[in-house]
């Protein structure tokens, strides 16, 4: 039988249906207890002080922008190299949106071009919020970024749906983990499937602030105030108030059982995500033609993706697919798409290193169900496909 490895794929053992099956059996399936442990966990593992759990990353990152107040007018700057939800995030808020191009080694927002946005932009275009992305696991030069956040009095949003599990090391020489909040006001988390870890559909902000986390967690259930301490008015043990609009973004108690169980995997799957991505650094090393992904100096990528850059894109991943590697490509530049180009004007040669990025991107699959002999076909298919060329 043919061999099918898809870019990425989840995980779930007994133990996780398990844990599932006894949350349907309980008498909670929603806004239940299993939501606020799973919340507490997470927190935990990341090294912050709160978490909000969200029916998805796209919630987290609008109510991420709500919170902090962006509005109709305000600008949000992020990288054009990331999936939309990453500025359609400001849209929903009625915001305006820019980009700073990306670092061509690391992929990610290059914080010395951020540095040069900044300086230009103070006064009345001066940046609301900063999404930088963590772009397929690897962290961003947070300390930089922060610095040039504090110059424009920007909130710091970080995008780290590809990255739960990363760390990096400051200037001072202290590891920090991606979630952490050391130099963010807030890291927004995907559970979707494909991530390191699943809750089916889901998400999460983590925050060191309890203010916008109060927020946060009443945004995402419509905006309802239950406390009766915090209300105008009592008619008695039922009443609620409404005082701004929210949403319904919670996230099941089903879900987060789910998700307790897998983030007790995410260190072992973590690691094993970066032994498949050194098998393809060595496999792929003398590959003519394929150039690999760099790590930042003084990072831990969590490795969501592992993406090369291939010569004649396009023929190689049709020919790919026909022999069972289902390669991806992530992504098509954000400032390319017909919305952000016919609302904010954005034109081809805009962010030429995000668009020389595209050109020759593909995602090799990588799951850590992988056995090394699934590496090695890969590298092989891949081989012969070039030498077919």
């Amino acid at each position: 039988m043919r061999r099918i490895l898809p870019y990425g794929r989840q995980w779930i053992d007994e133990d996780d249906a398990t844990a599932v099956i006894a949350a349907l059996r309980s008498d909670w399936l929603t806004t239940g207890p299993k939501v606020a442990e799973f919340e507490a966990n997470l927190a935990e593992k990341v090294g912050a002080k709160f978490a909000v759990a969200v029916s998805s990353g796209t919630a987290a990152l609008h109510l991420a922008c709500l919170v902090t107040g962006v509005t109709a007018g305000d600008l949000v700057v992020s990288s054009p190299l990331t999936f939309v939800a990453s500025v359609n995030c400001a849209l929903y808020c009625g915001a305006r949106v820019d980009f700073v191009d990306i670092d061509r080694r690391t992929y990610n927002l290059d914080a010395s071009e951020l540095a040069h946005y900044v300086a230009k932009s103070r006064g009345d275009d001066g940046i609301k919020a900063l999404v930088p992305v963590h772009f397929a696991g690897q962290p961003c030069d947070m300390e930089r970024i922060a610095a040039s956040a504090r110059k424009t009095g920007a909130v710091v949003i970080e995008d780290a749906c590809h990255a739960l599990g990363a760390r990096w090391k400051d200037s001072g020489g202290r590891w920090q983990t991606v979630g952490s909040c050391s130099h963010s006001d807030m890291v927004v988390f995907s559970f979707h499937p494909v991530k390191h870890i699943t809750t089916a559909e889901g998400g999460a902000v983590t925050t060191n602030n309890e203010e916008l986390c109060e927020r946060l967690r009443t945004l995402r259930n419509h905006g309802i105030i239950r406390d009766s301490t915090k209300l105008e008015g009592v008619d008695g043990p039922w009443s609620y108030e409404v005082r701004e609009l929210g949403f319904n973004y919670r996230l099941s108690d089903l879900q987060c059982a789910l998700g307790i169980s897998q983030l007790h995997k995410l260190d072992r799957w973590v690691e094993r995500r970066r032994e498949l991505a050194a098998l393809y650094d060595r496999l792929l090393g003398a590959l003519e033609g394929v150039m690999l992904p760099v790590q930042r100096e003084n990072t831990r990528s969590s490795y969501h993706l592992y993406v090369v850059q291939v010569p004649q894109r396009s023929k190689v991943f049709r020919l790919l697919h026909e022999h069972g590697v289902k390669v991806q490509v992530h992504y098509p530049p954000v400032h390319l798409h017909p919305l952000y180009q016919e609302r904010f004007g954005f034109r081809r040669g805009d962010f030429p290193q995000t668009e020389a990025y595209y050109e020759g991107a593909m995602s090799l699959p990588l799951f850590p169900q992988m056995s090394d002999g699934d590496v090695e076909y890969v590298v092989d298919t891949l081989r012969a496909t070039l030498a077919a060329l």
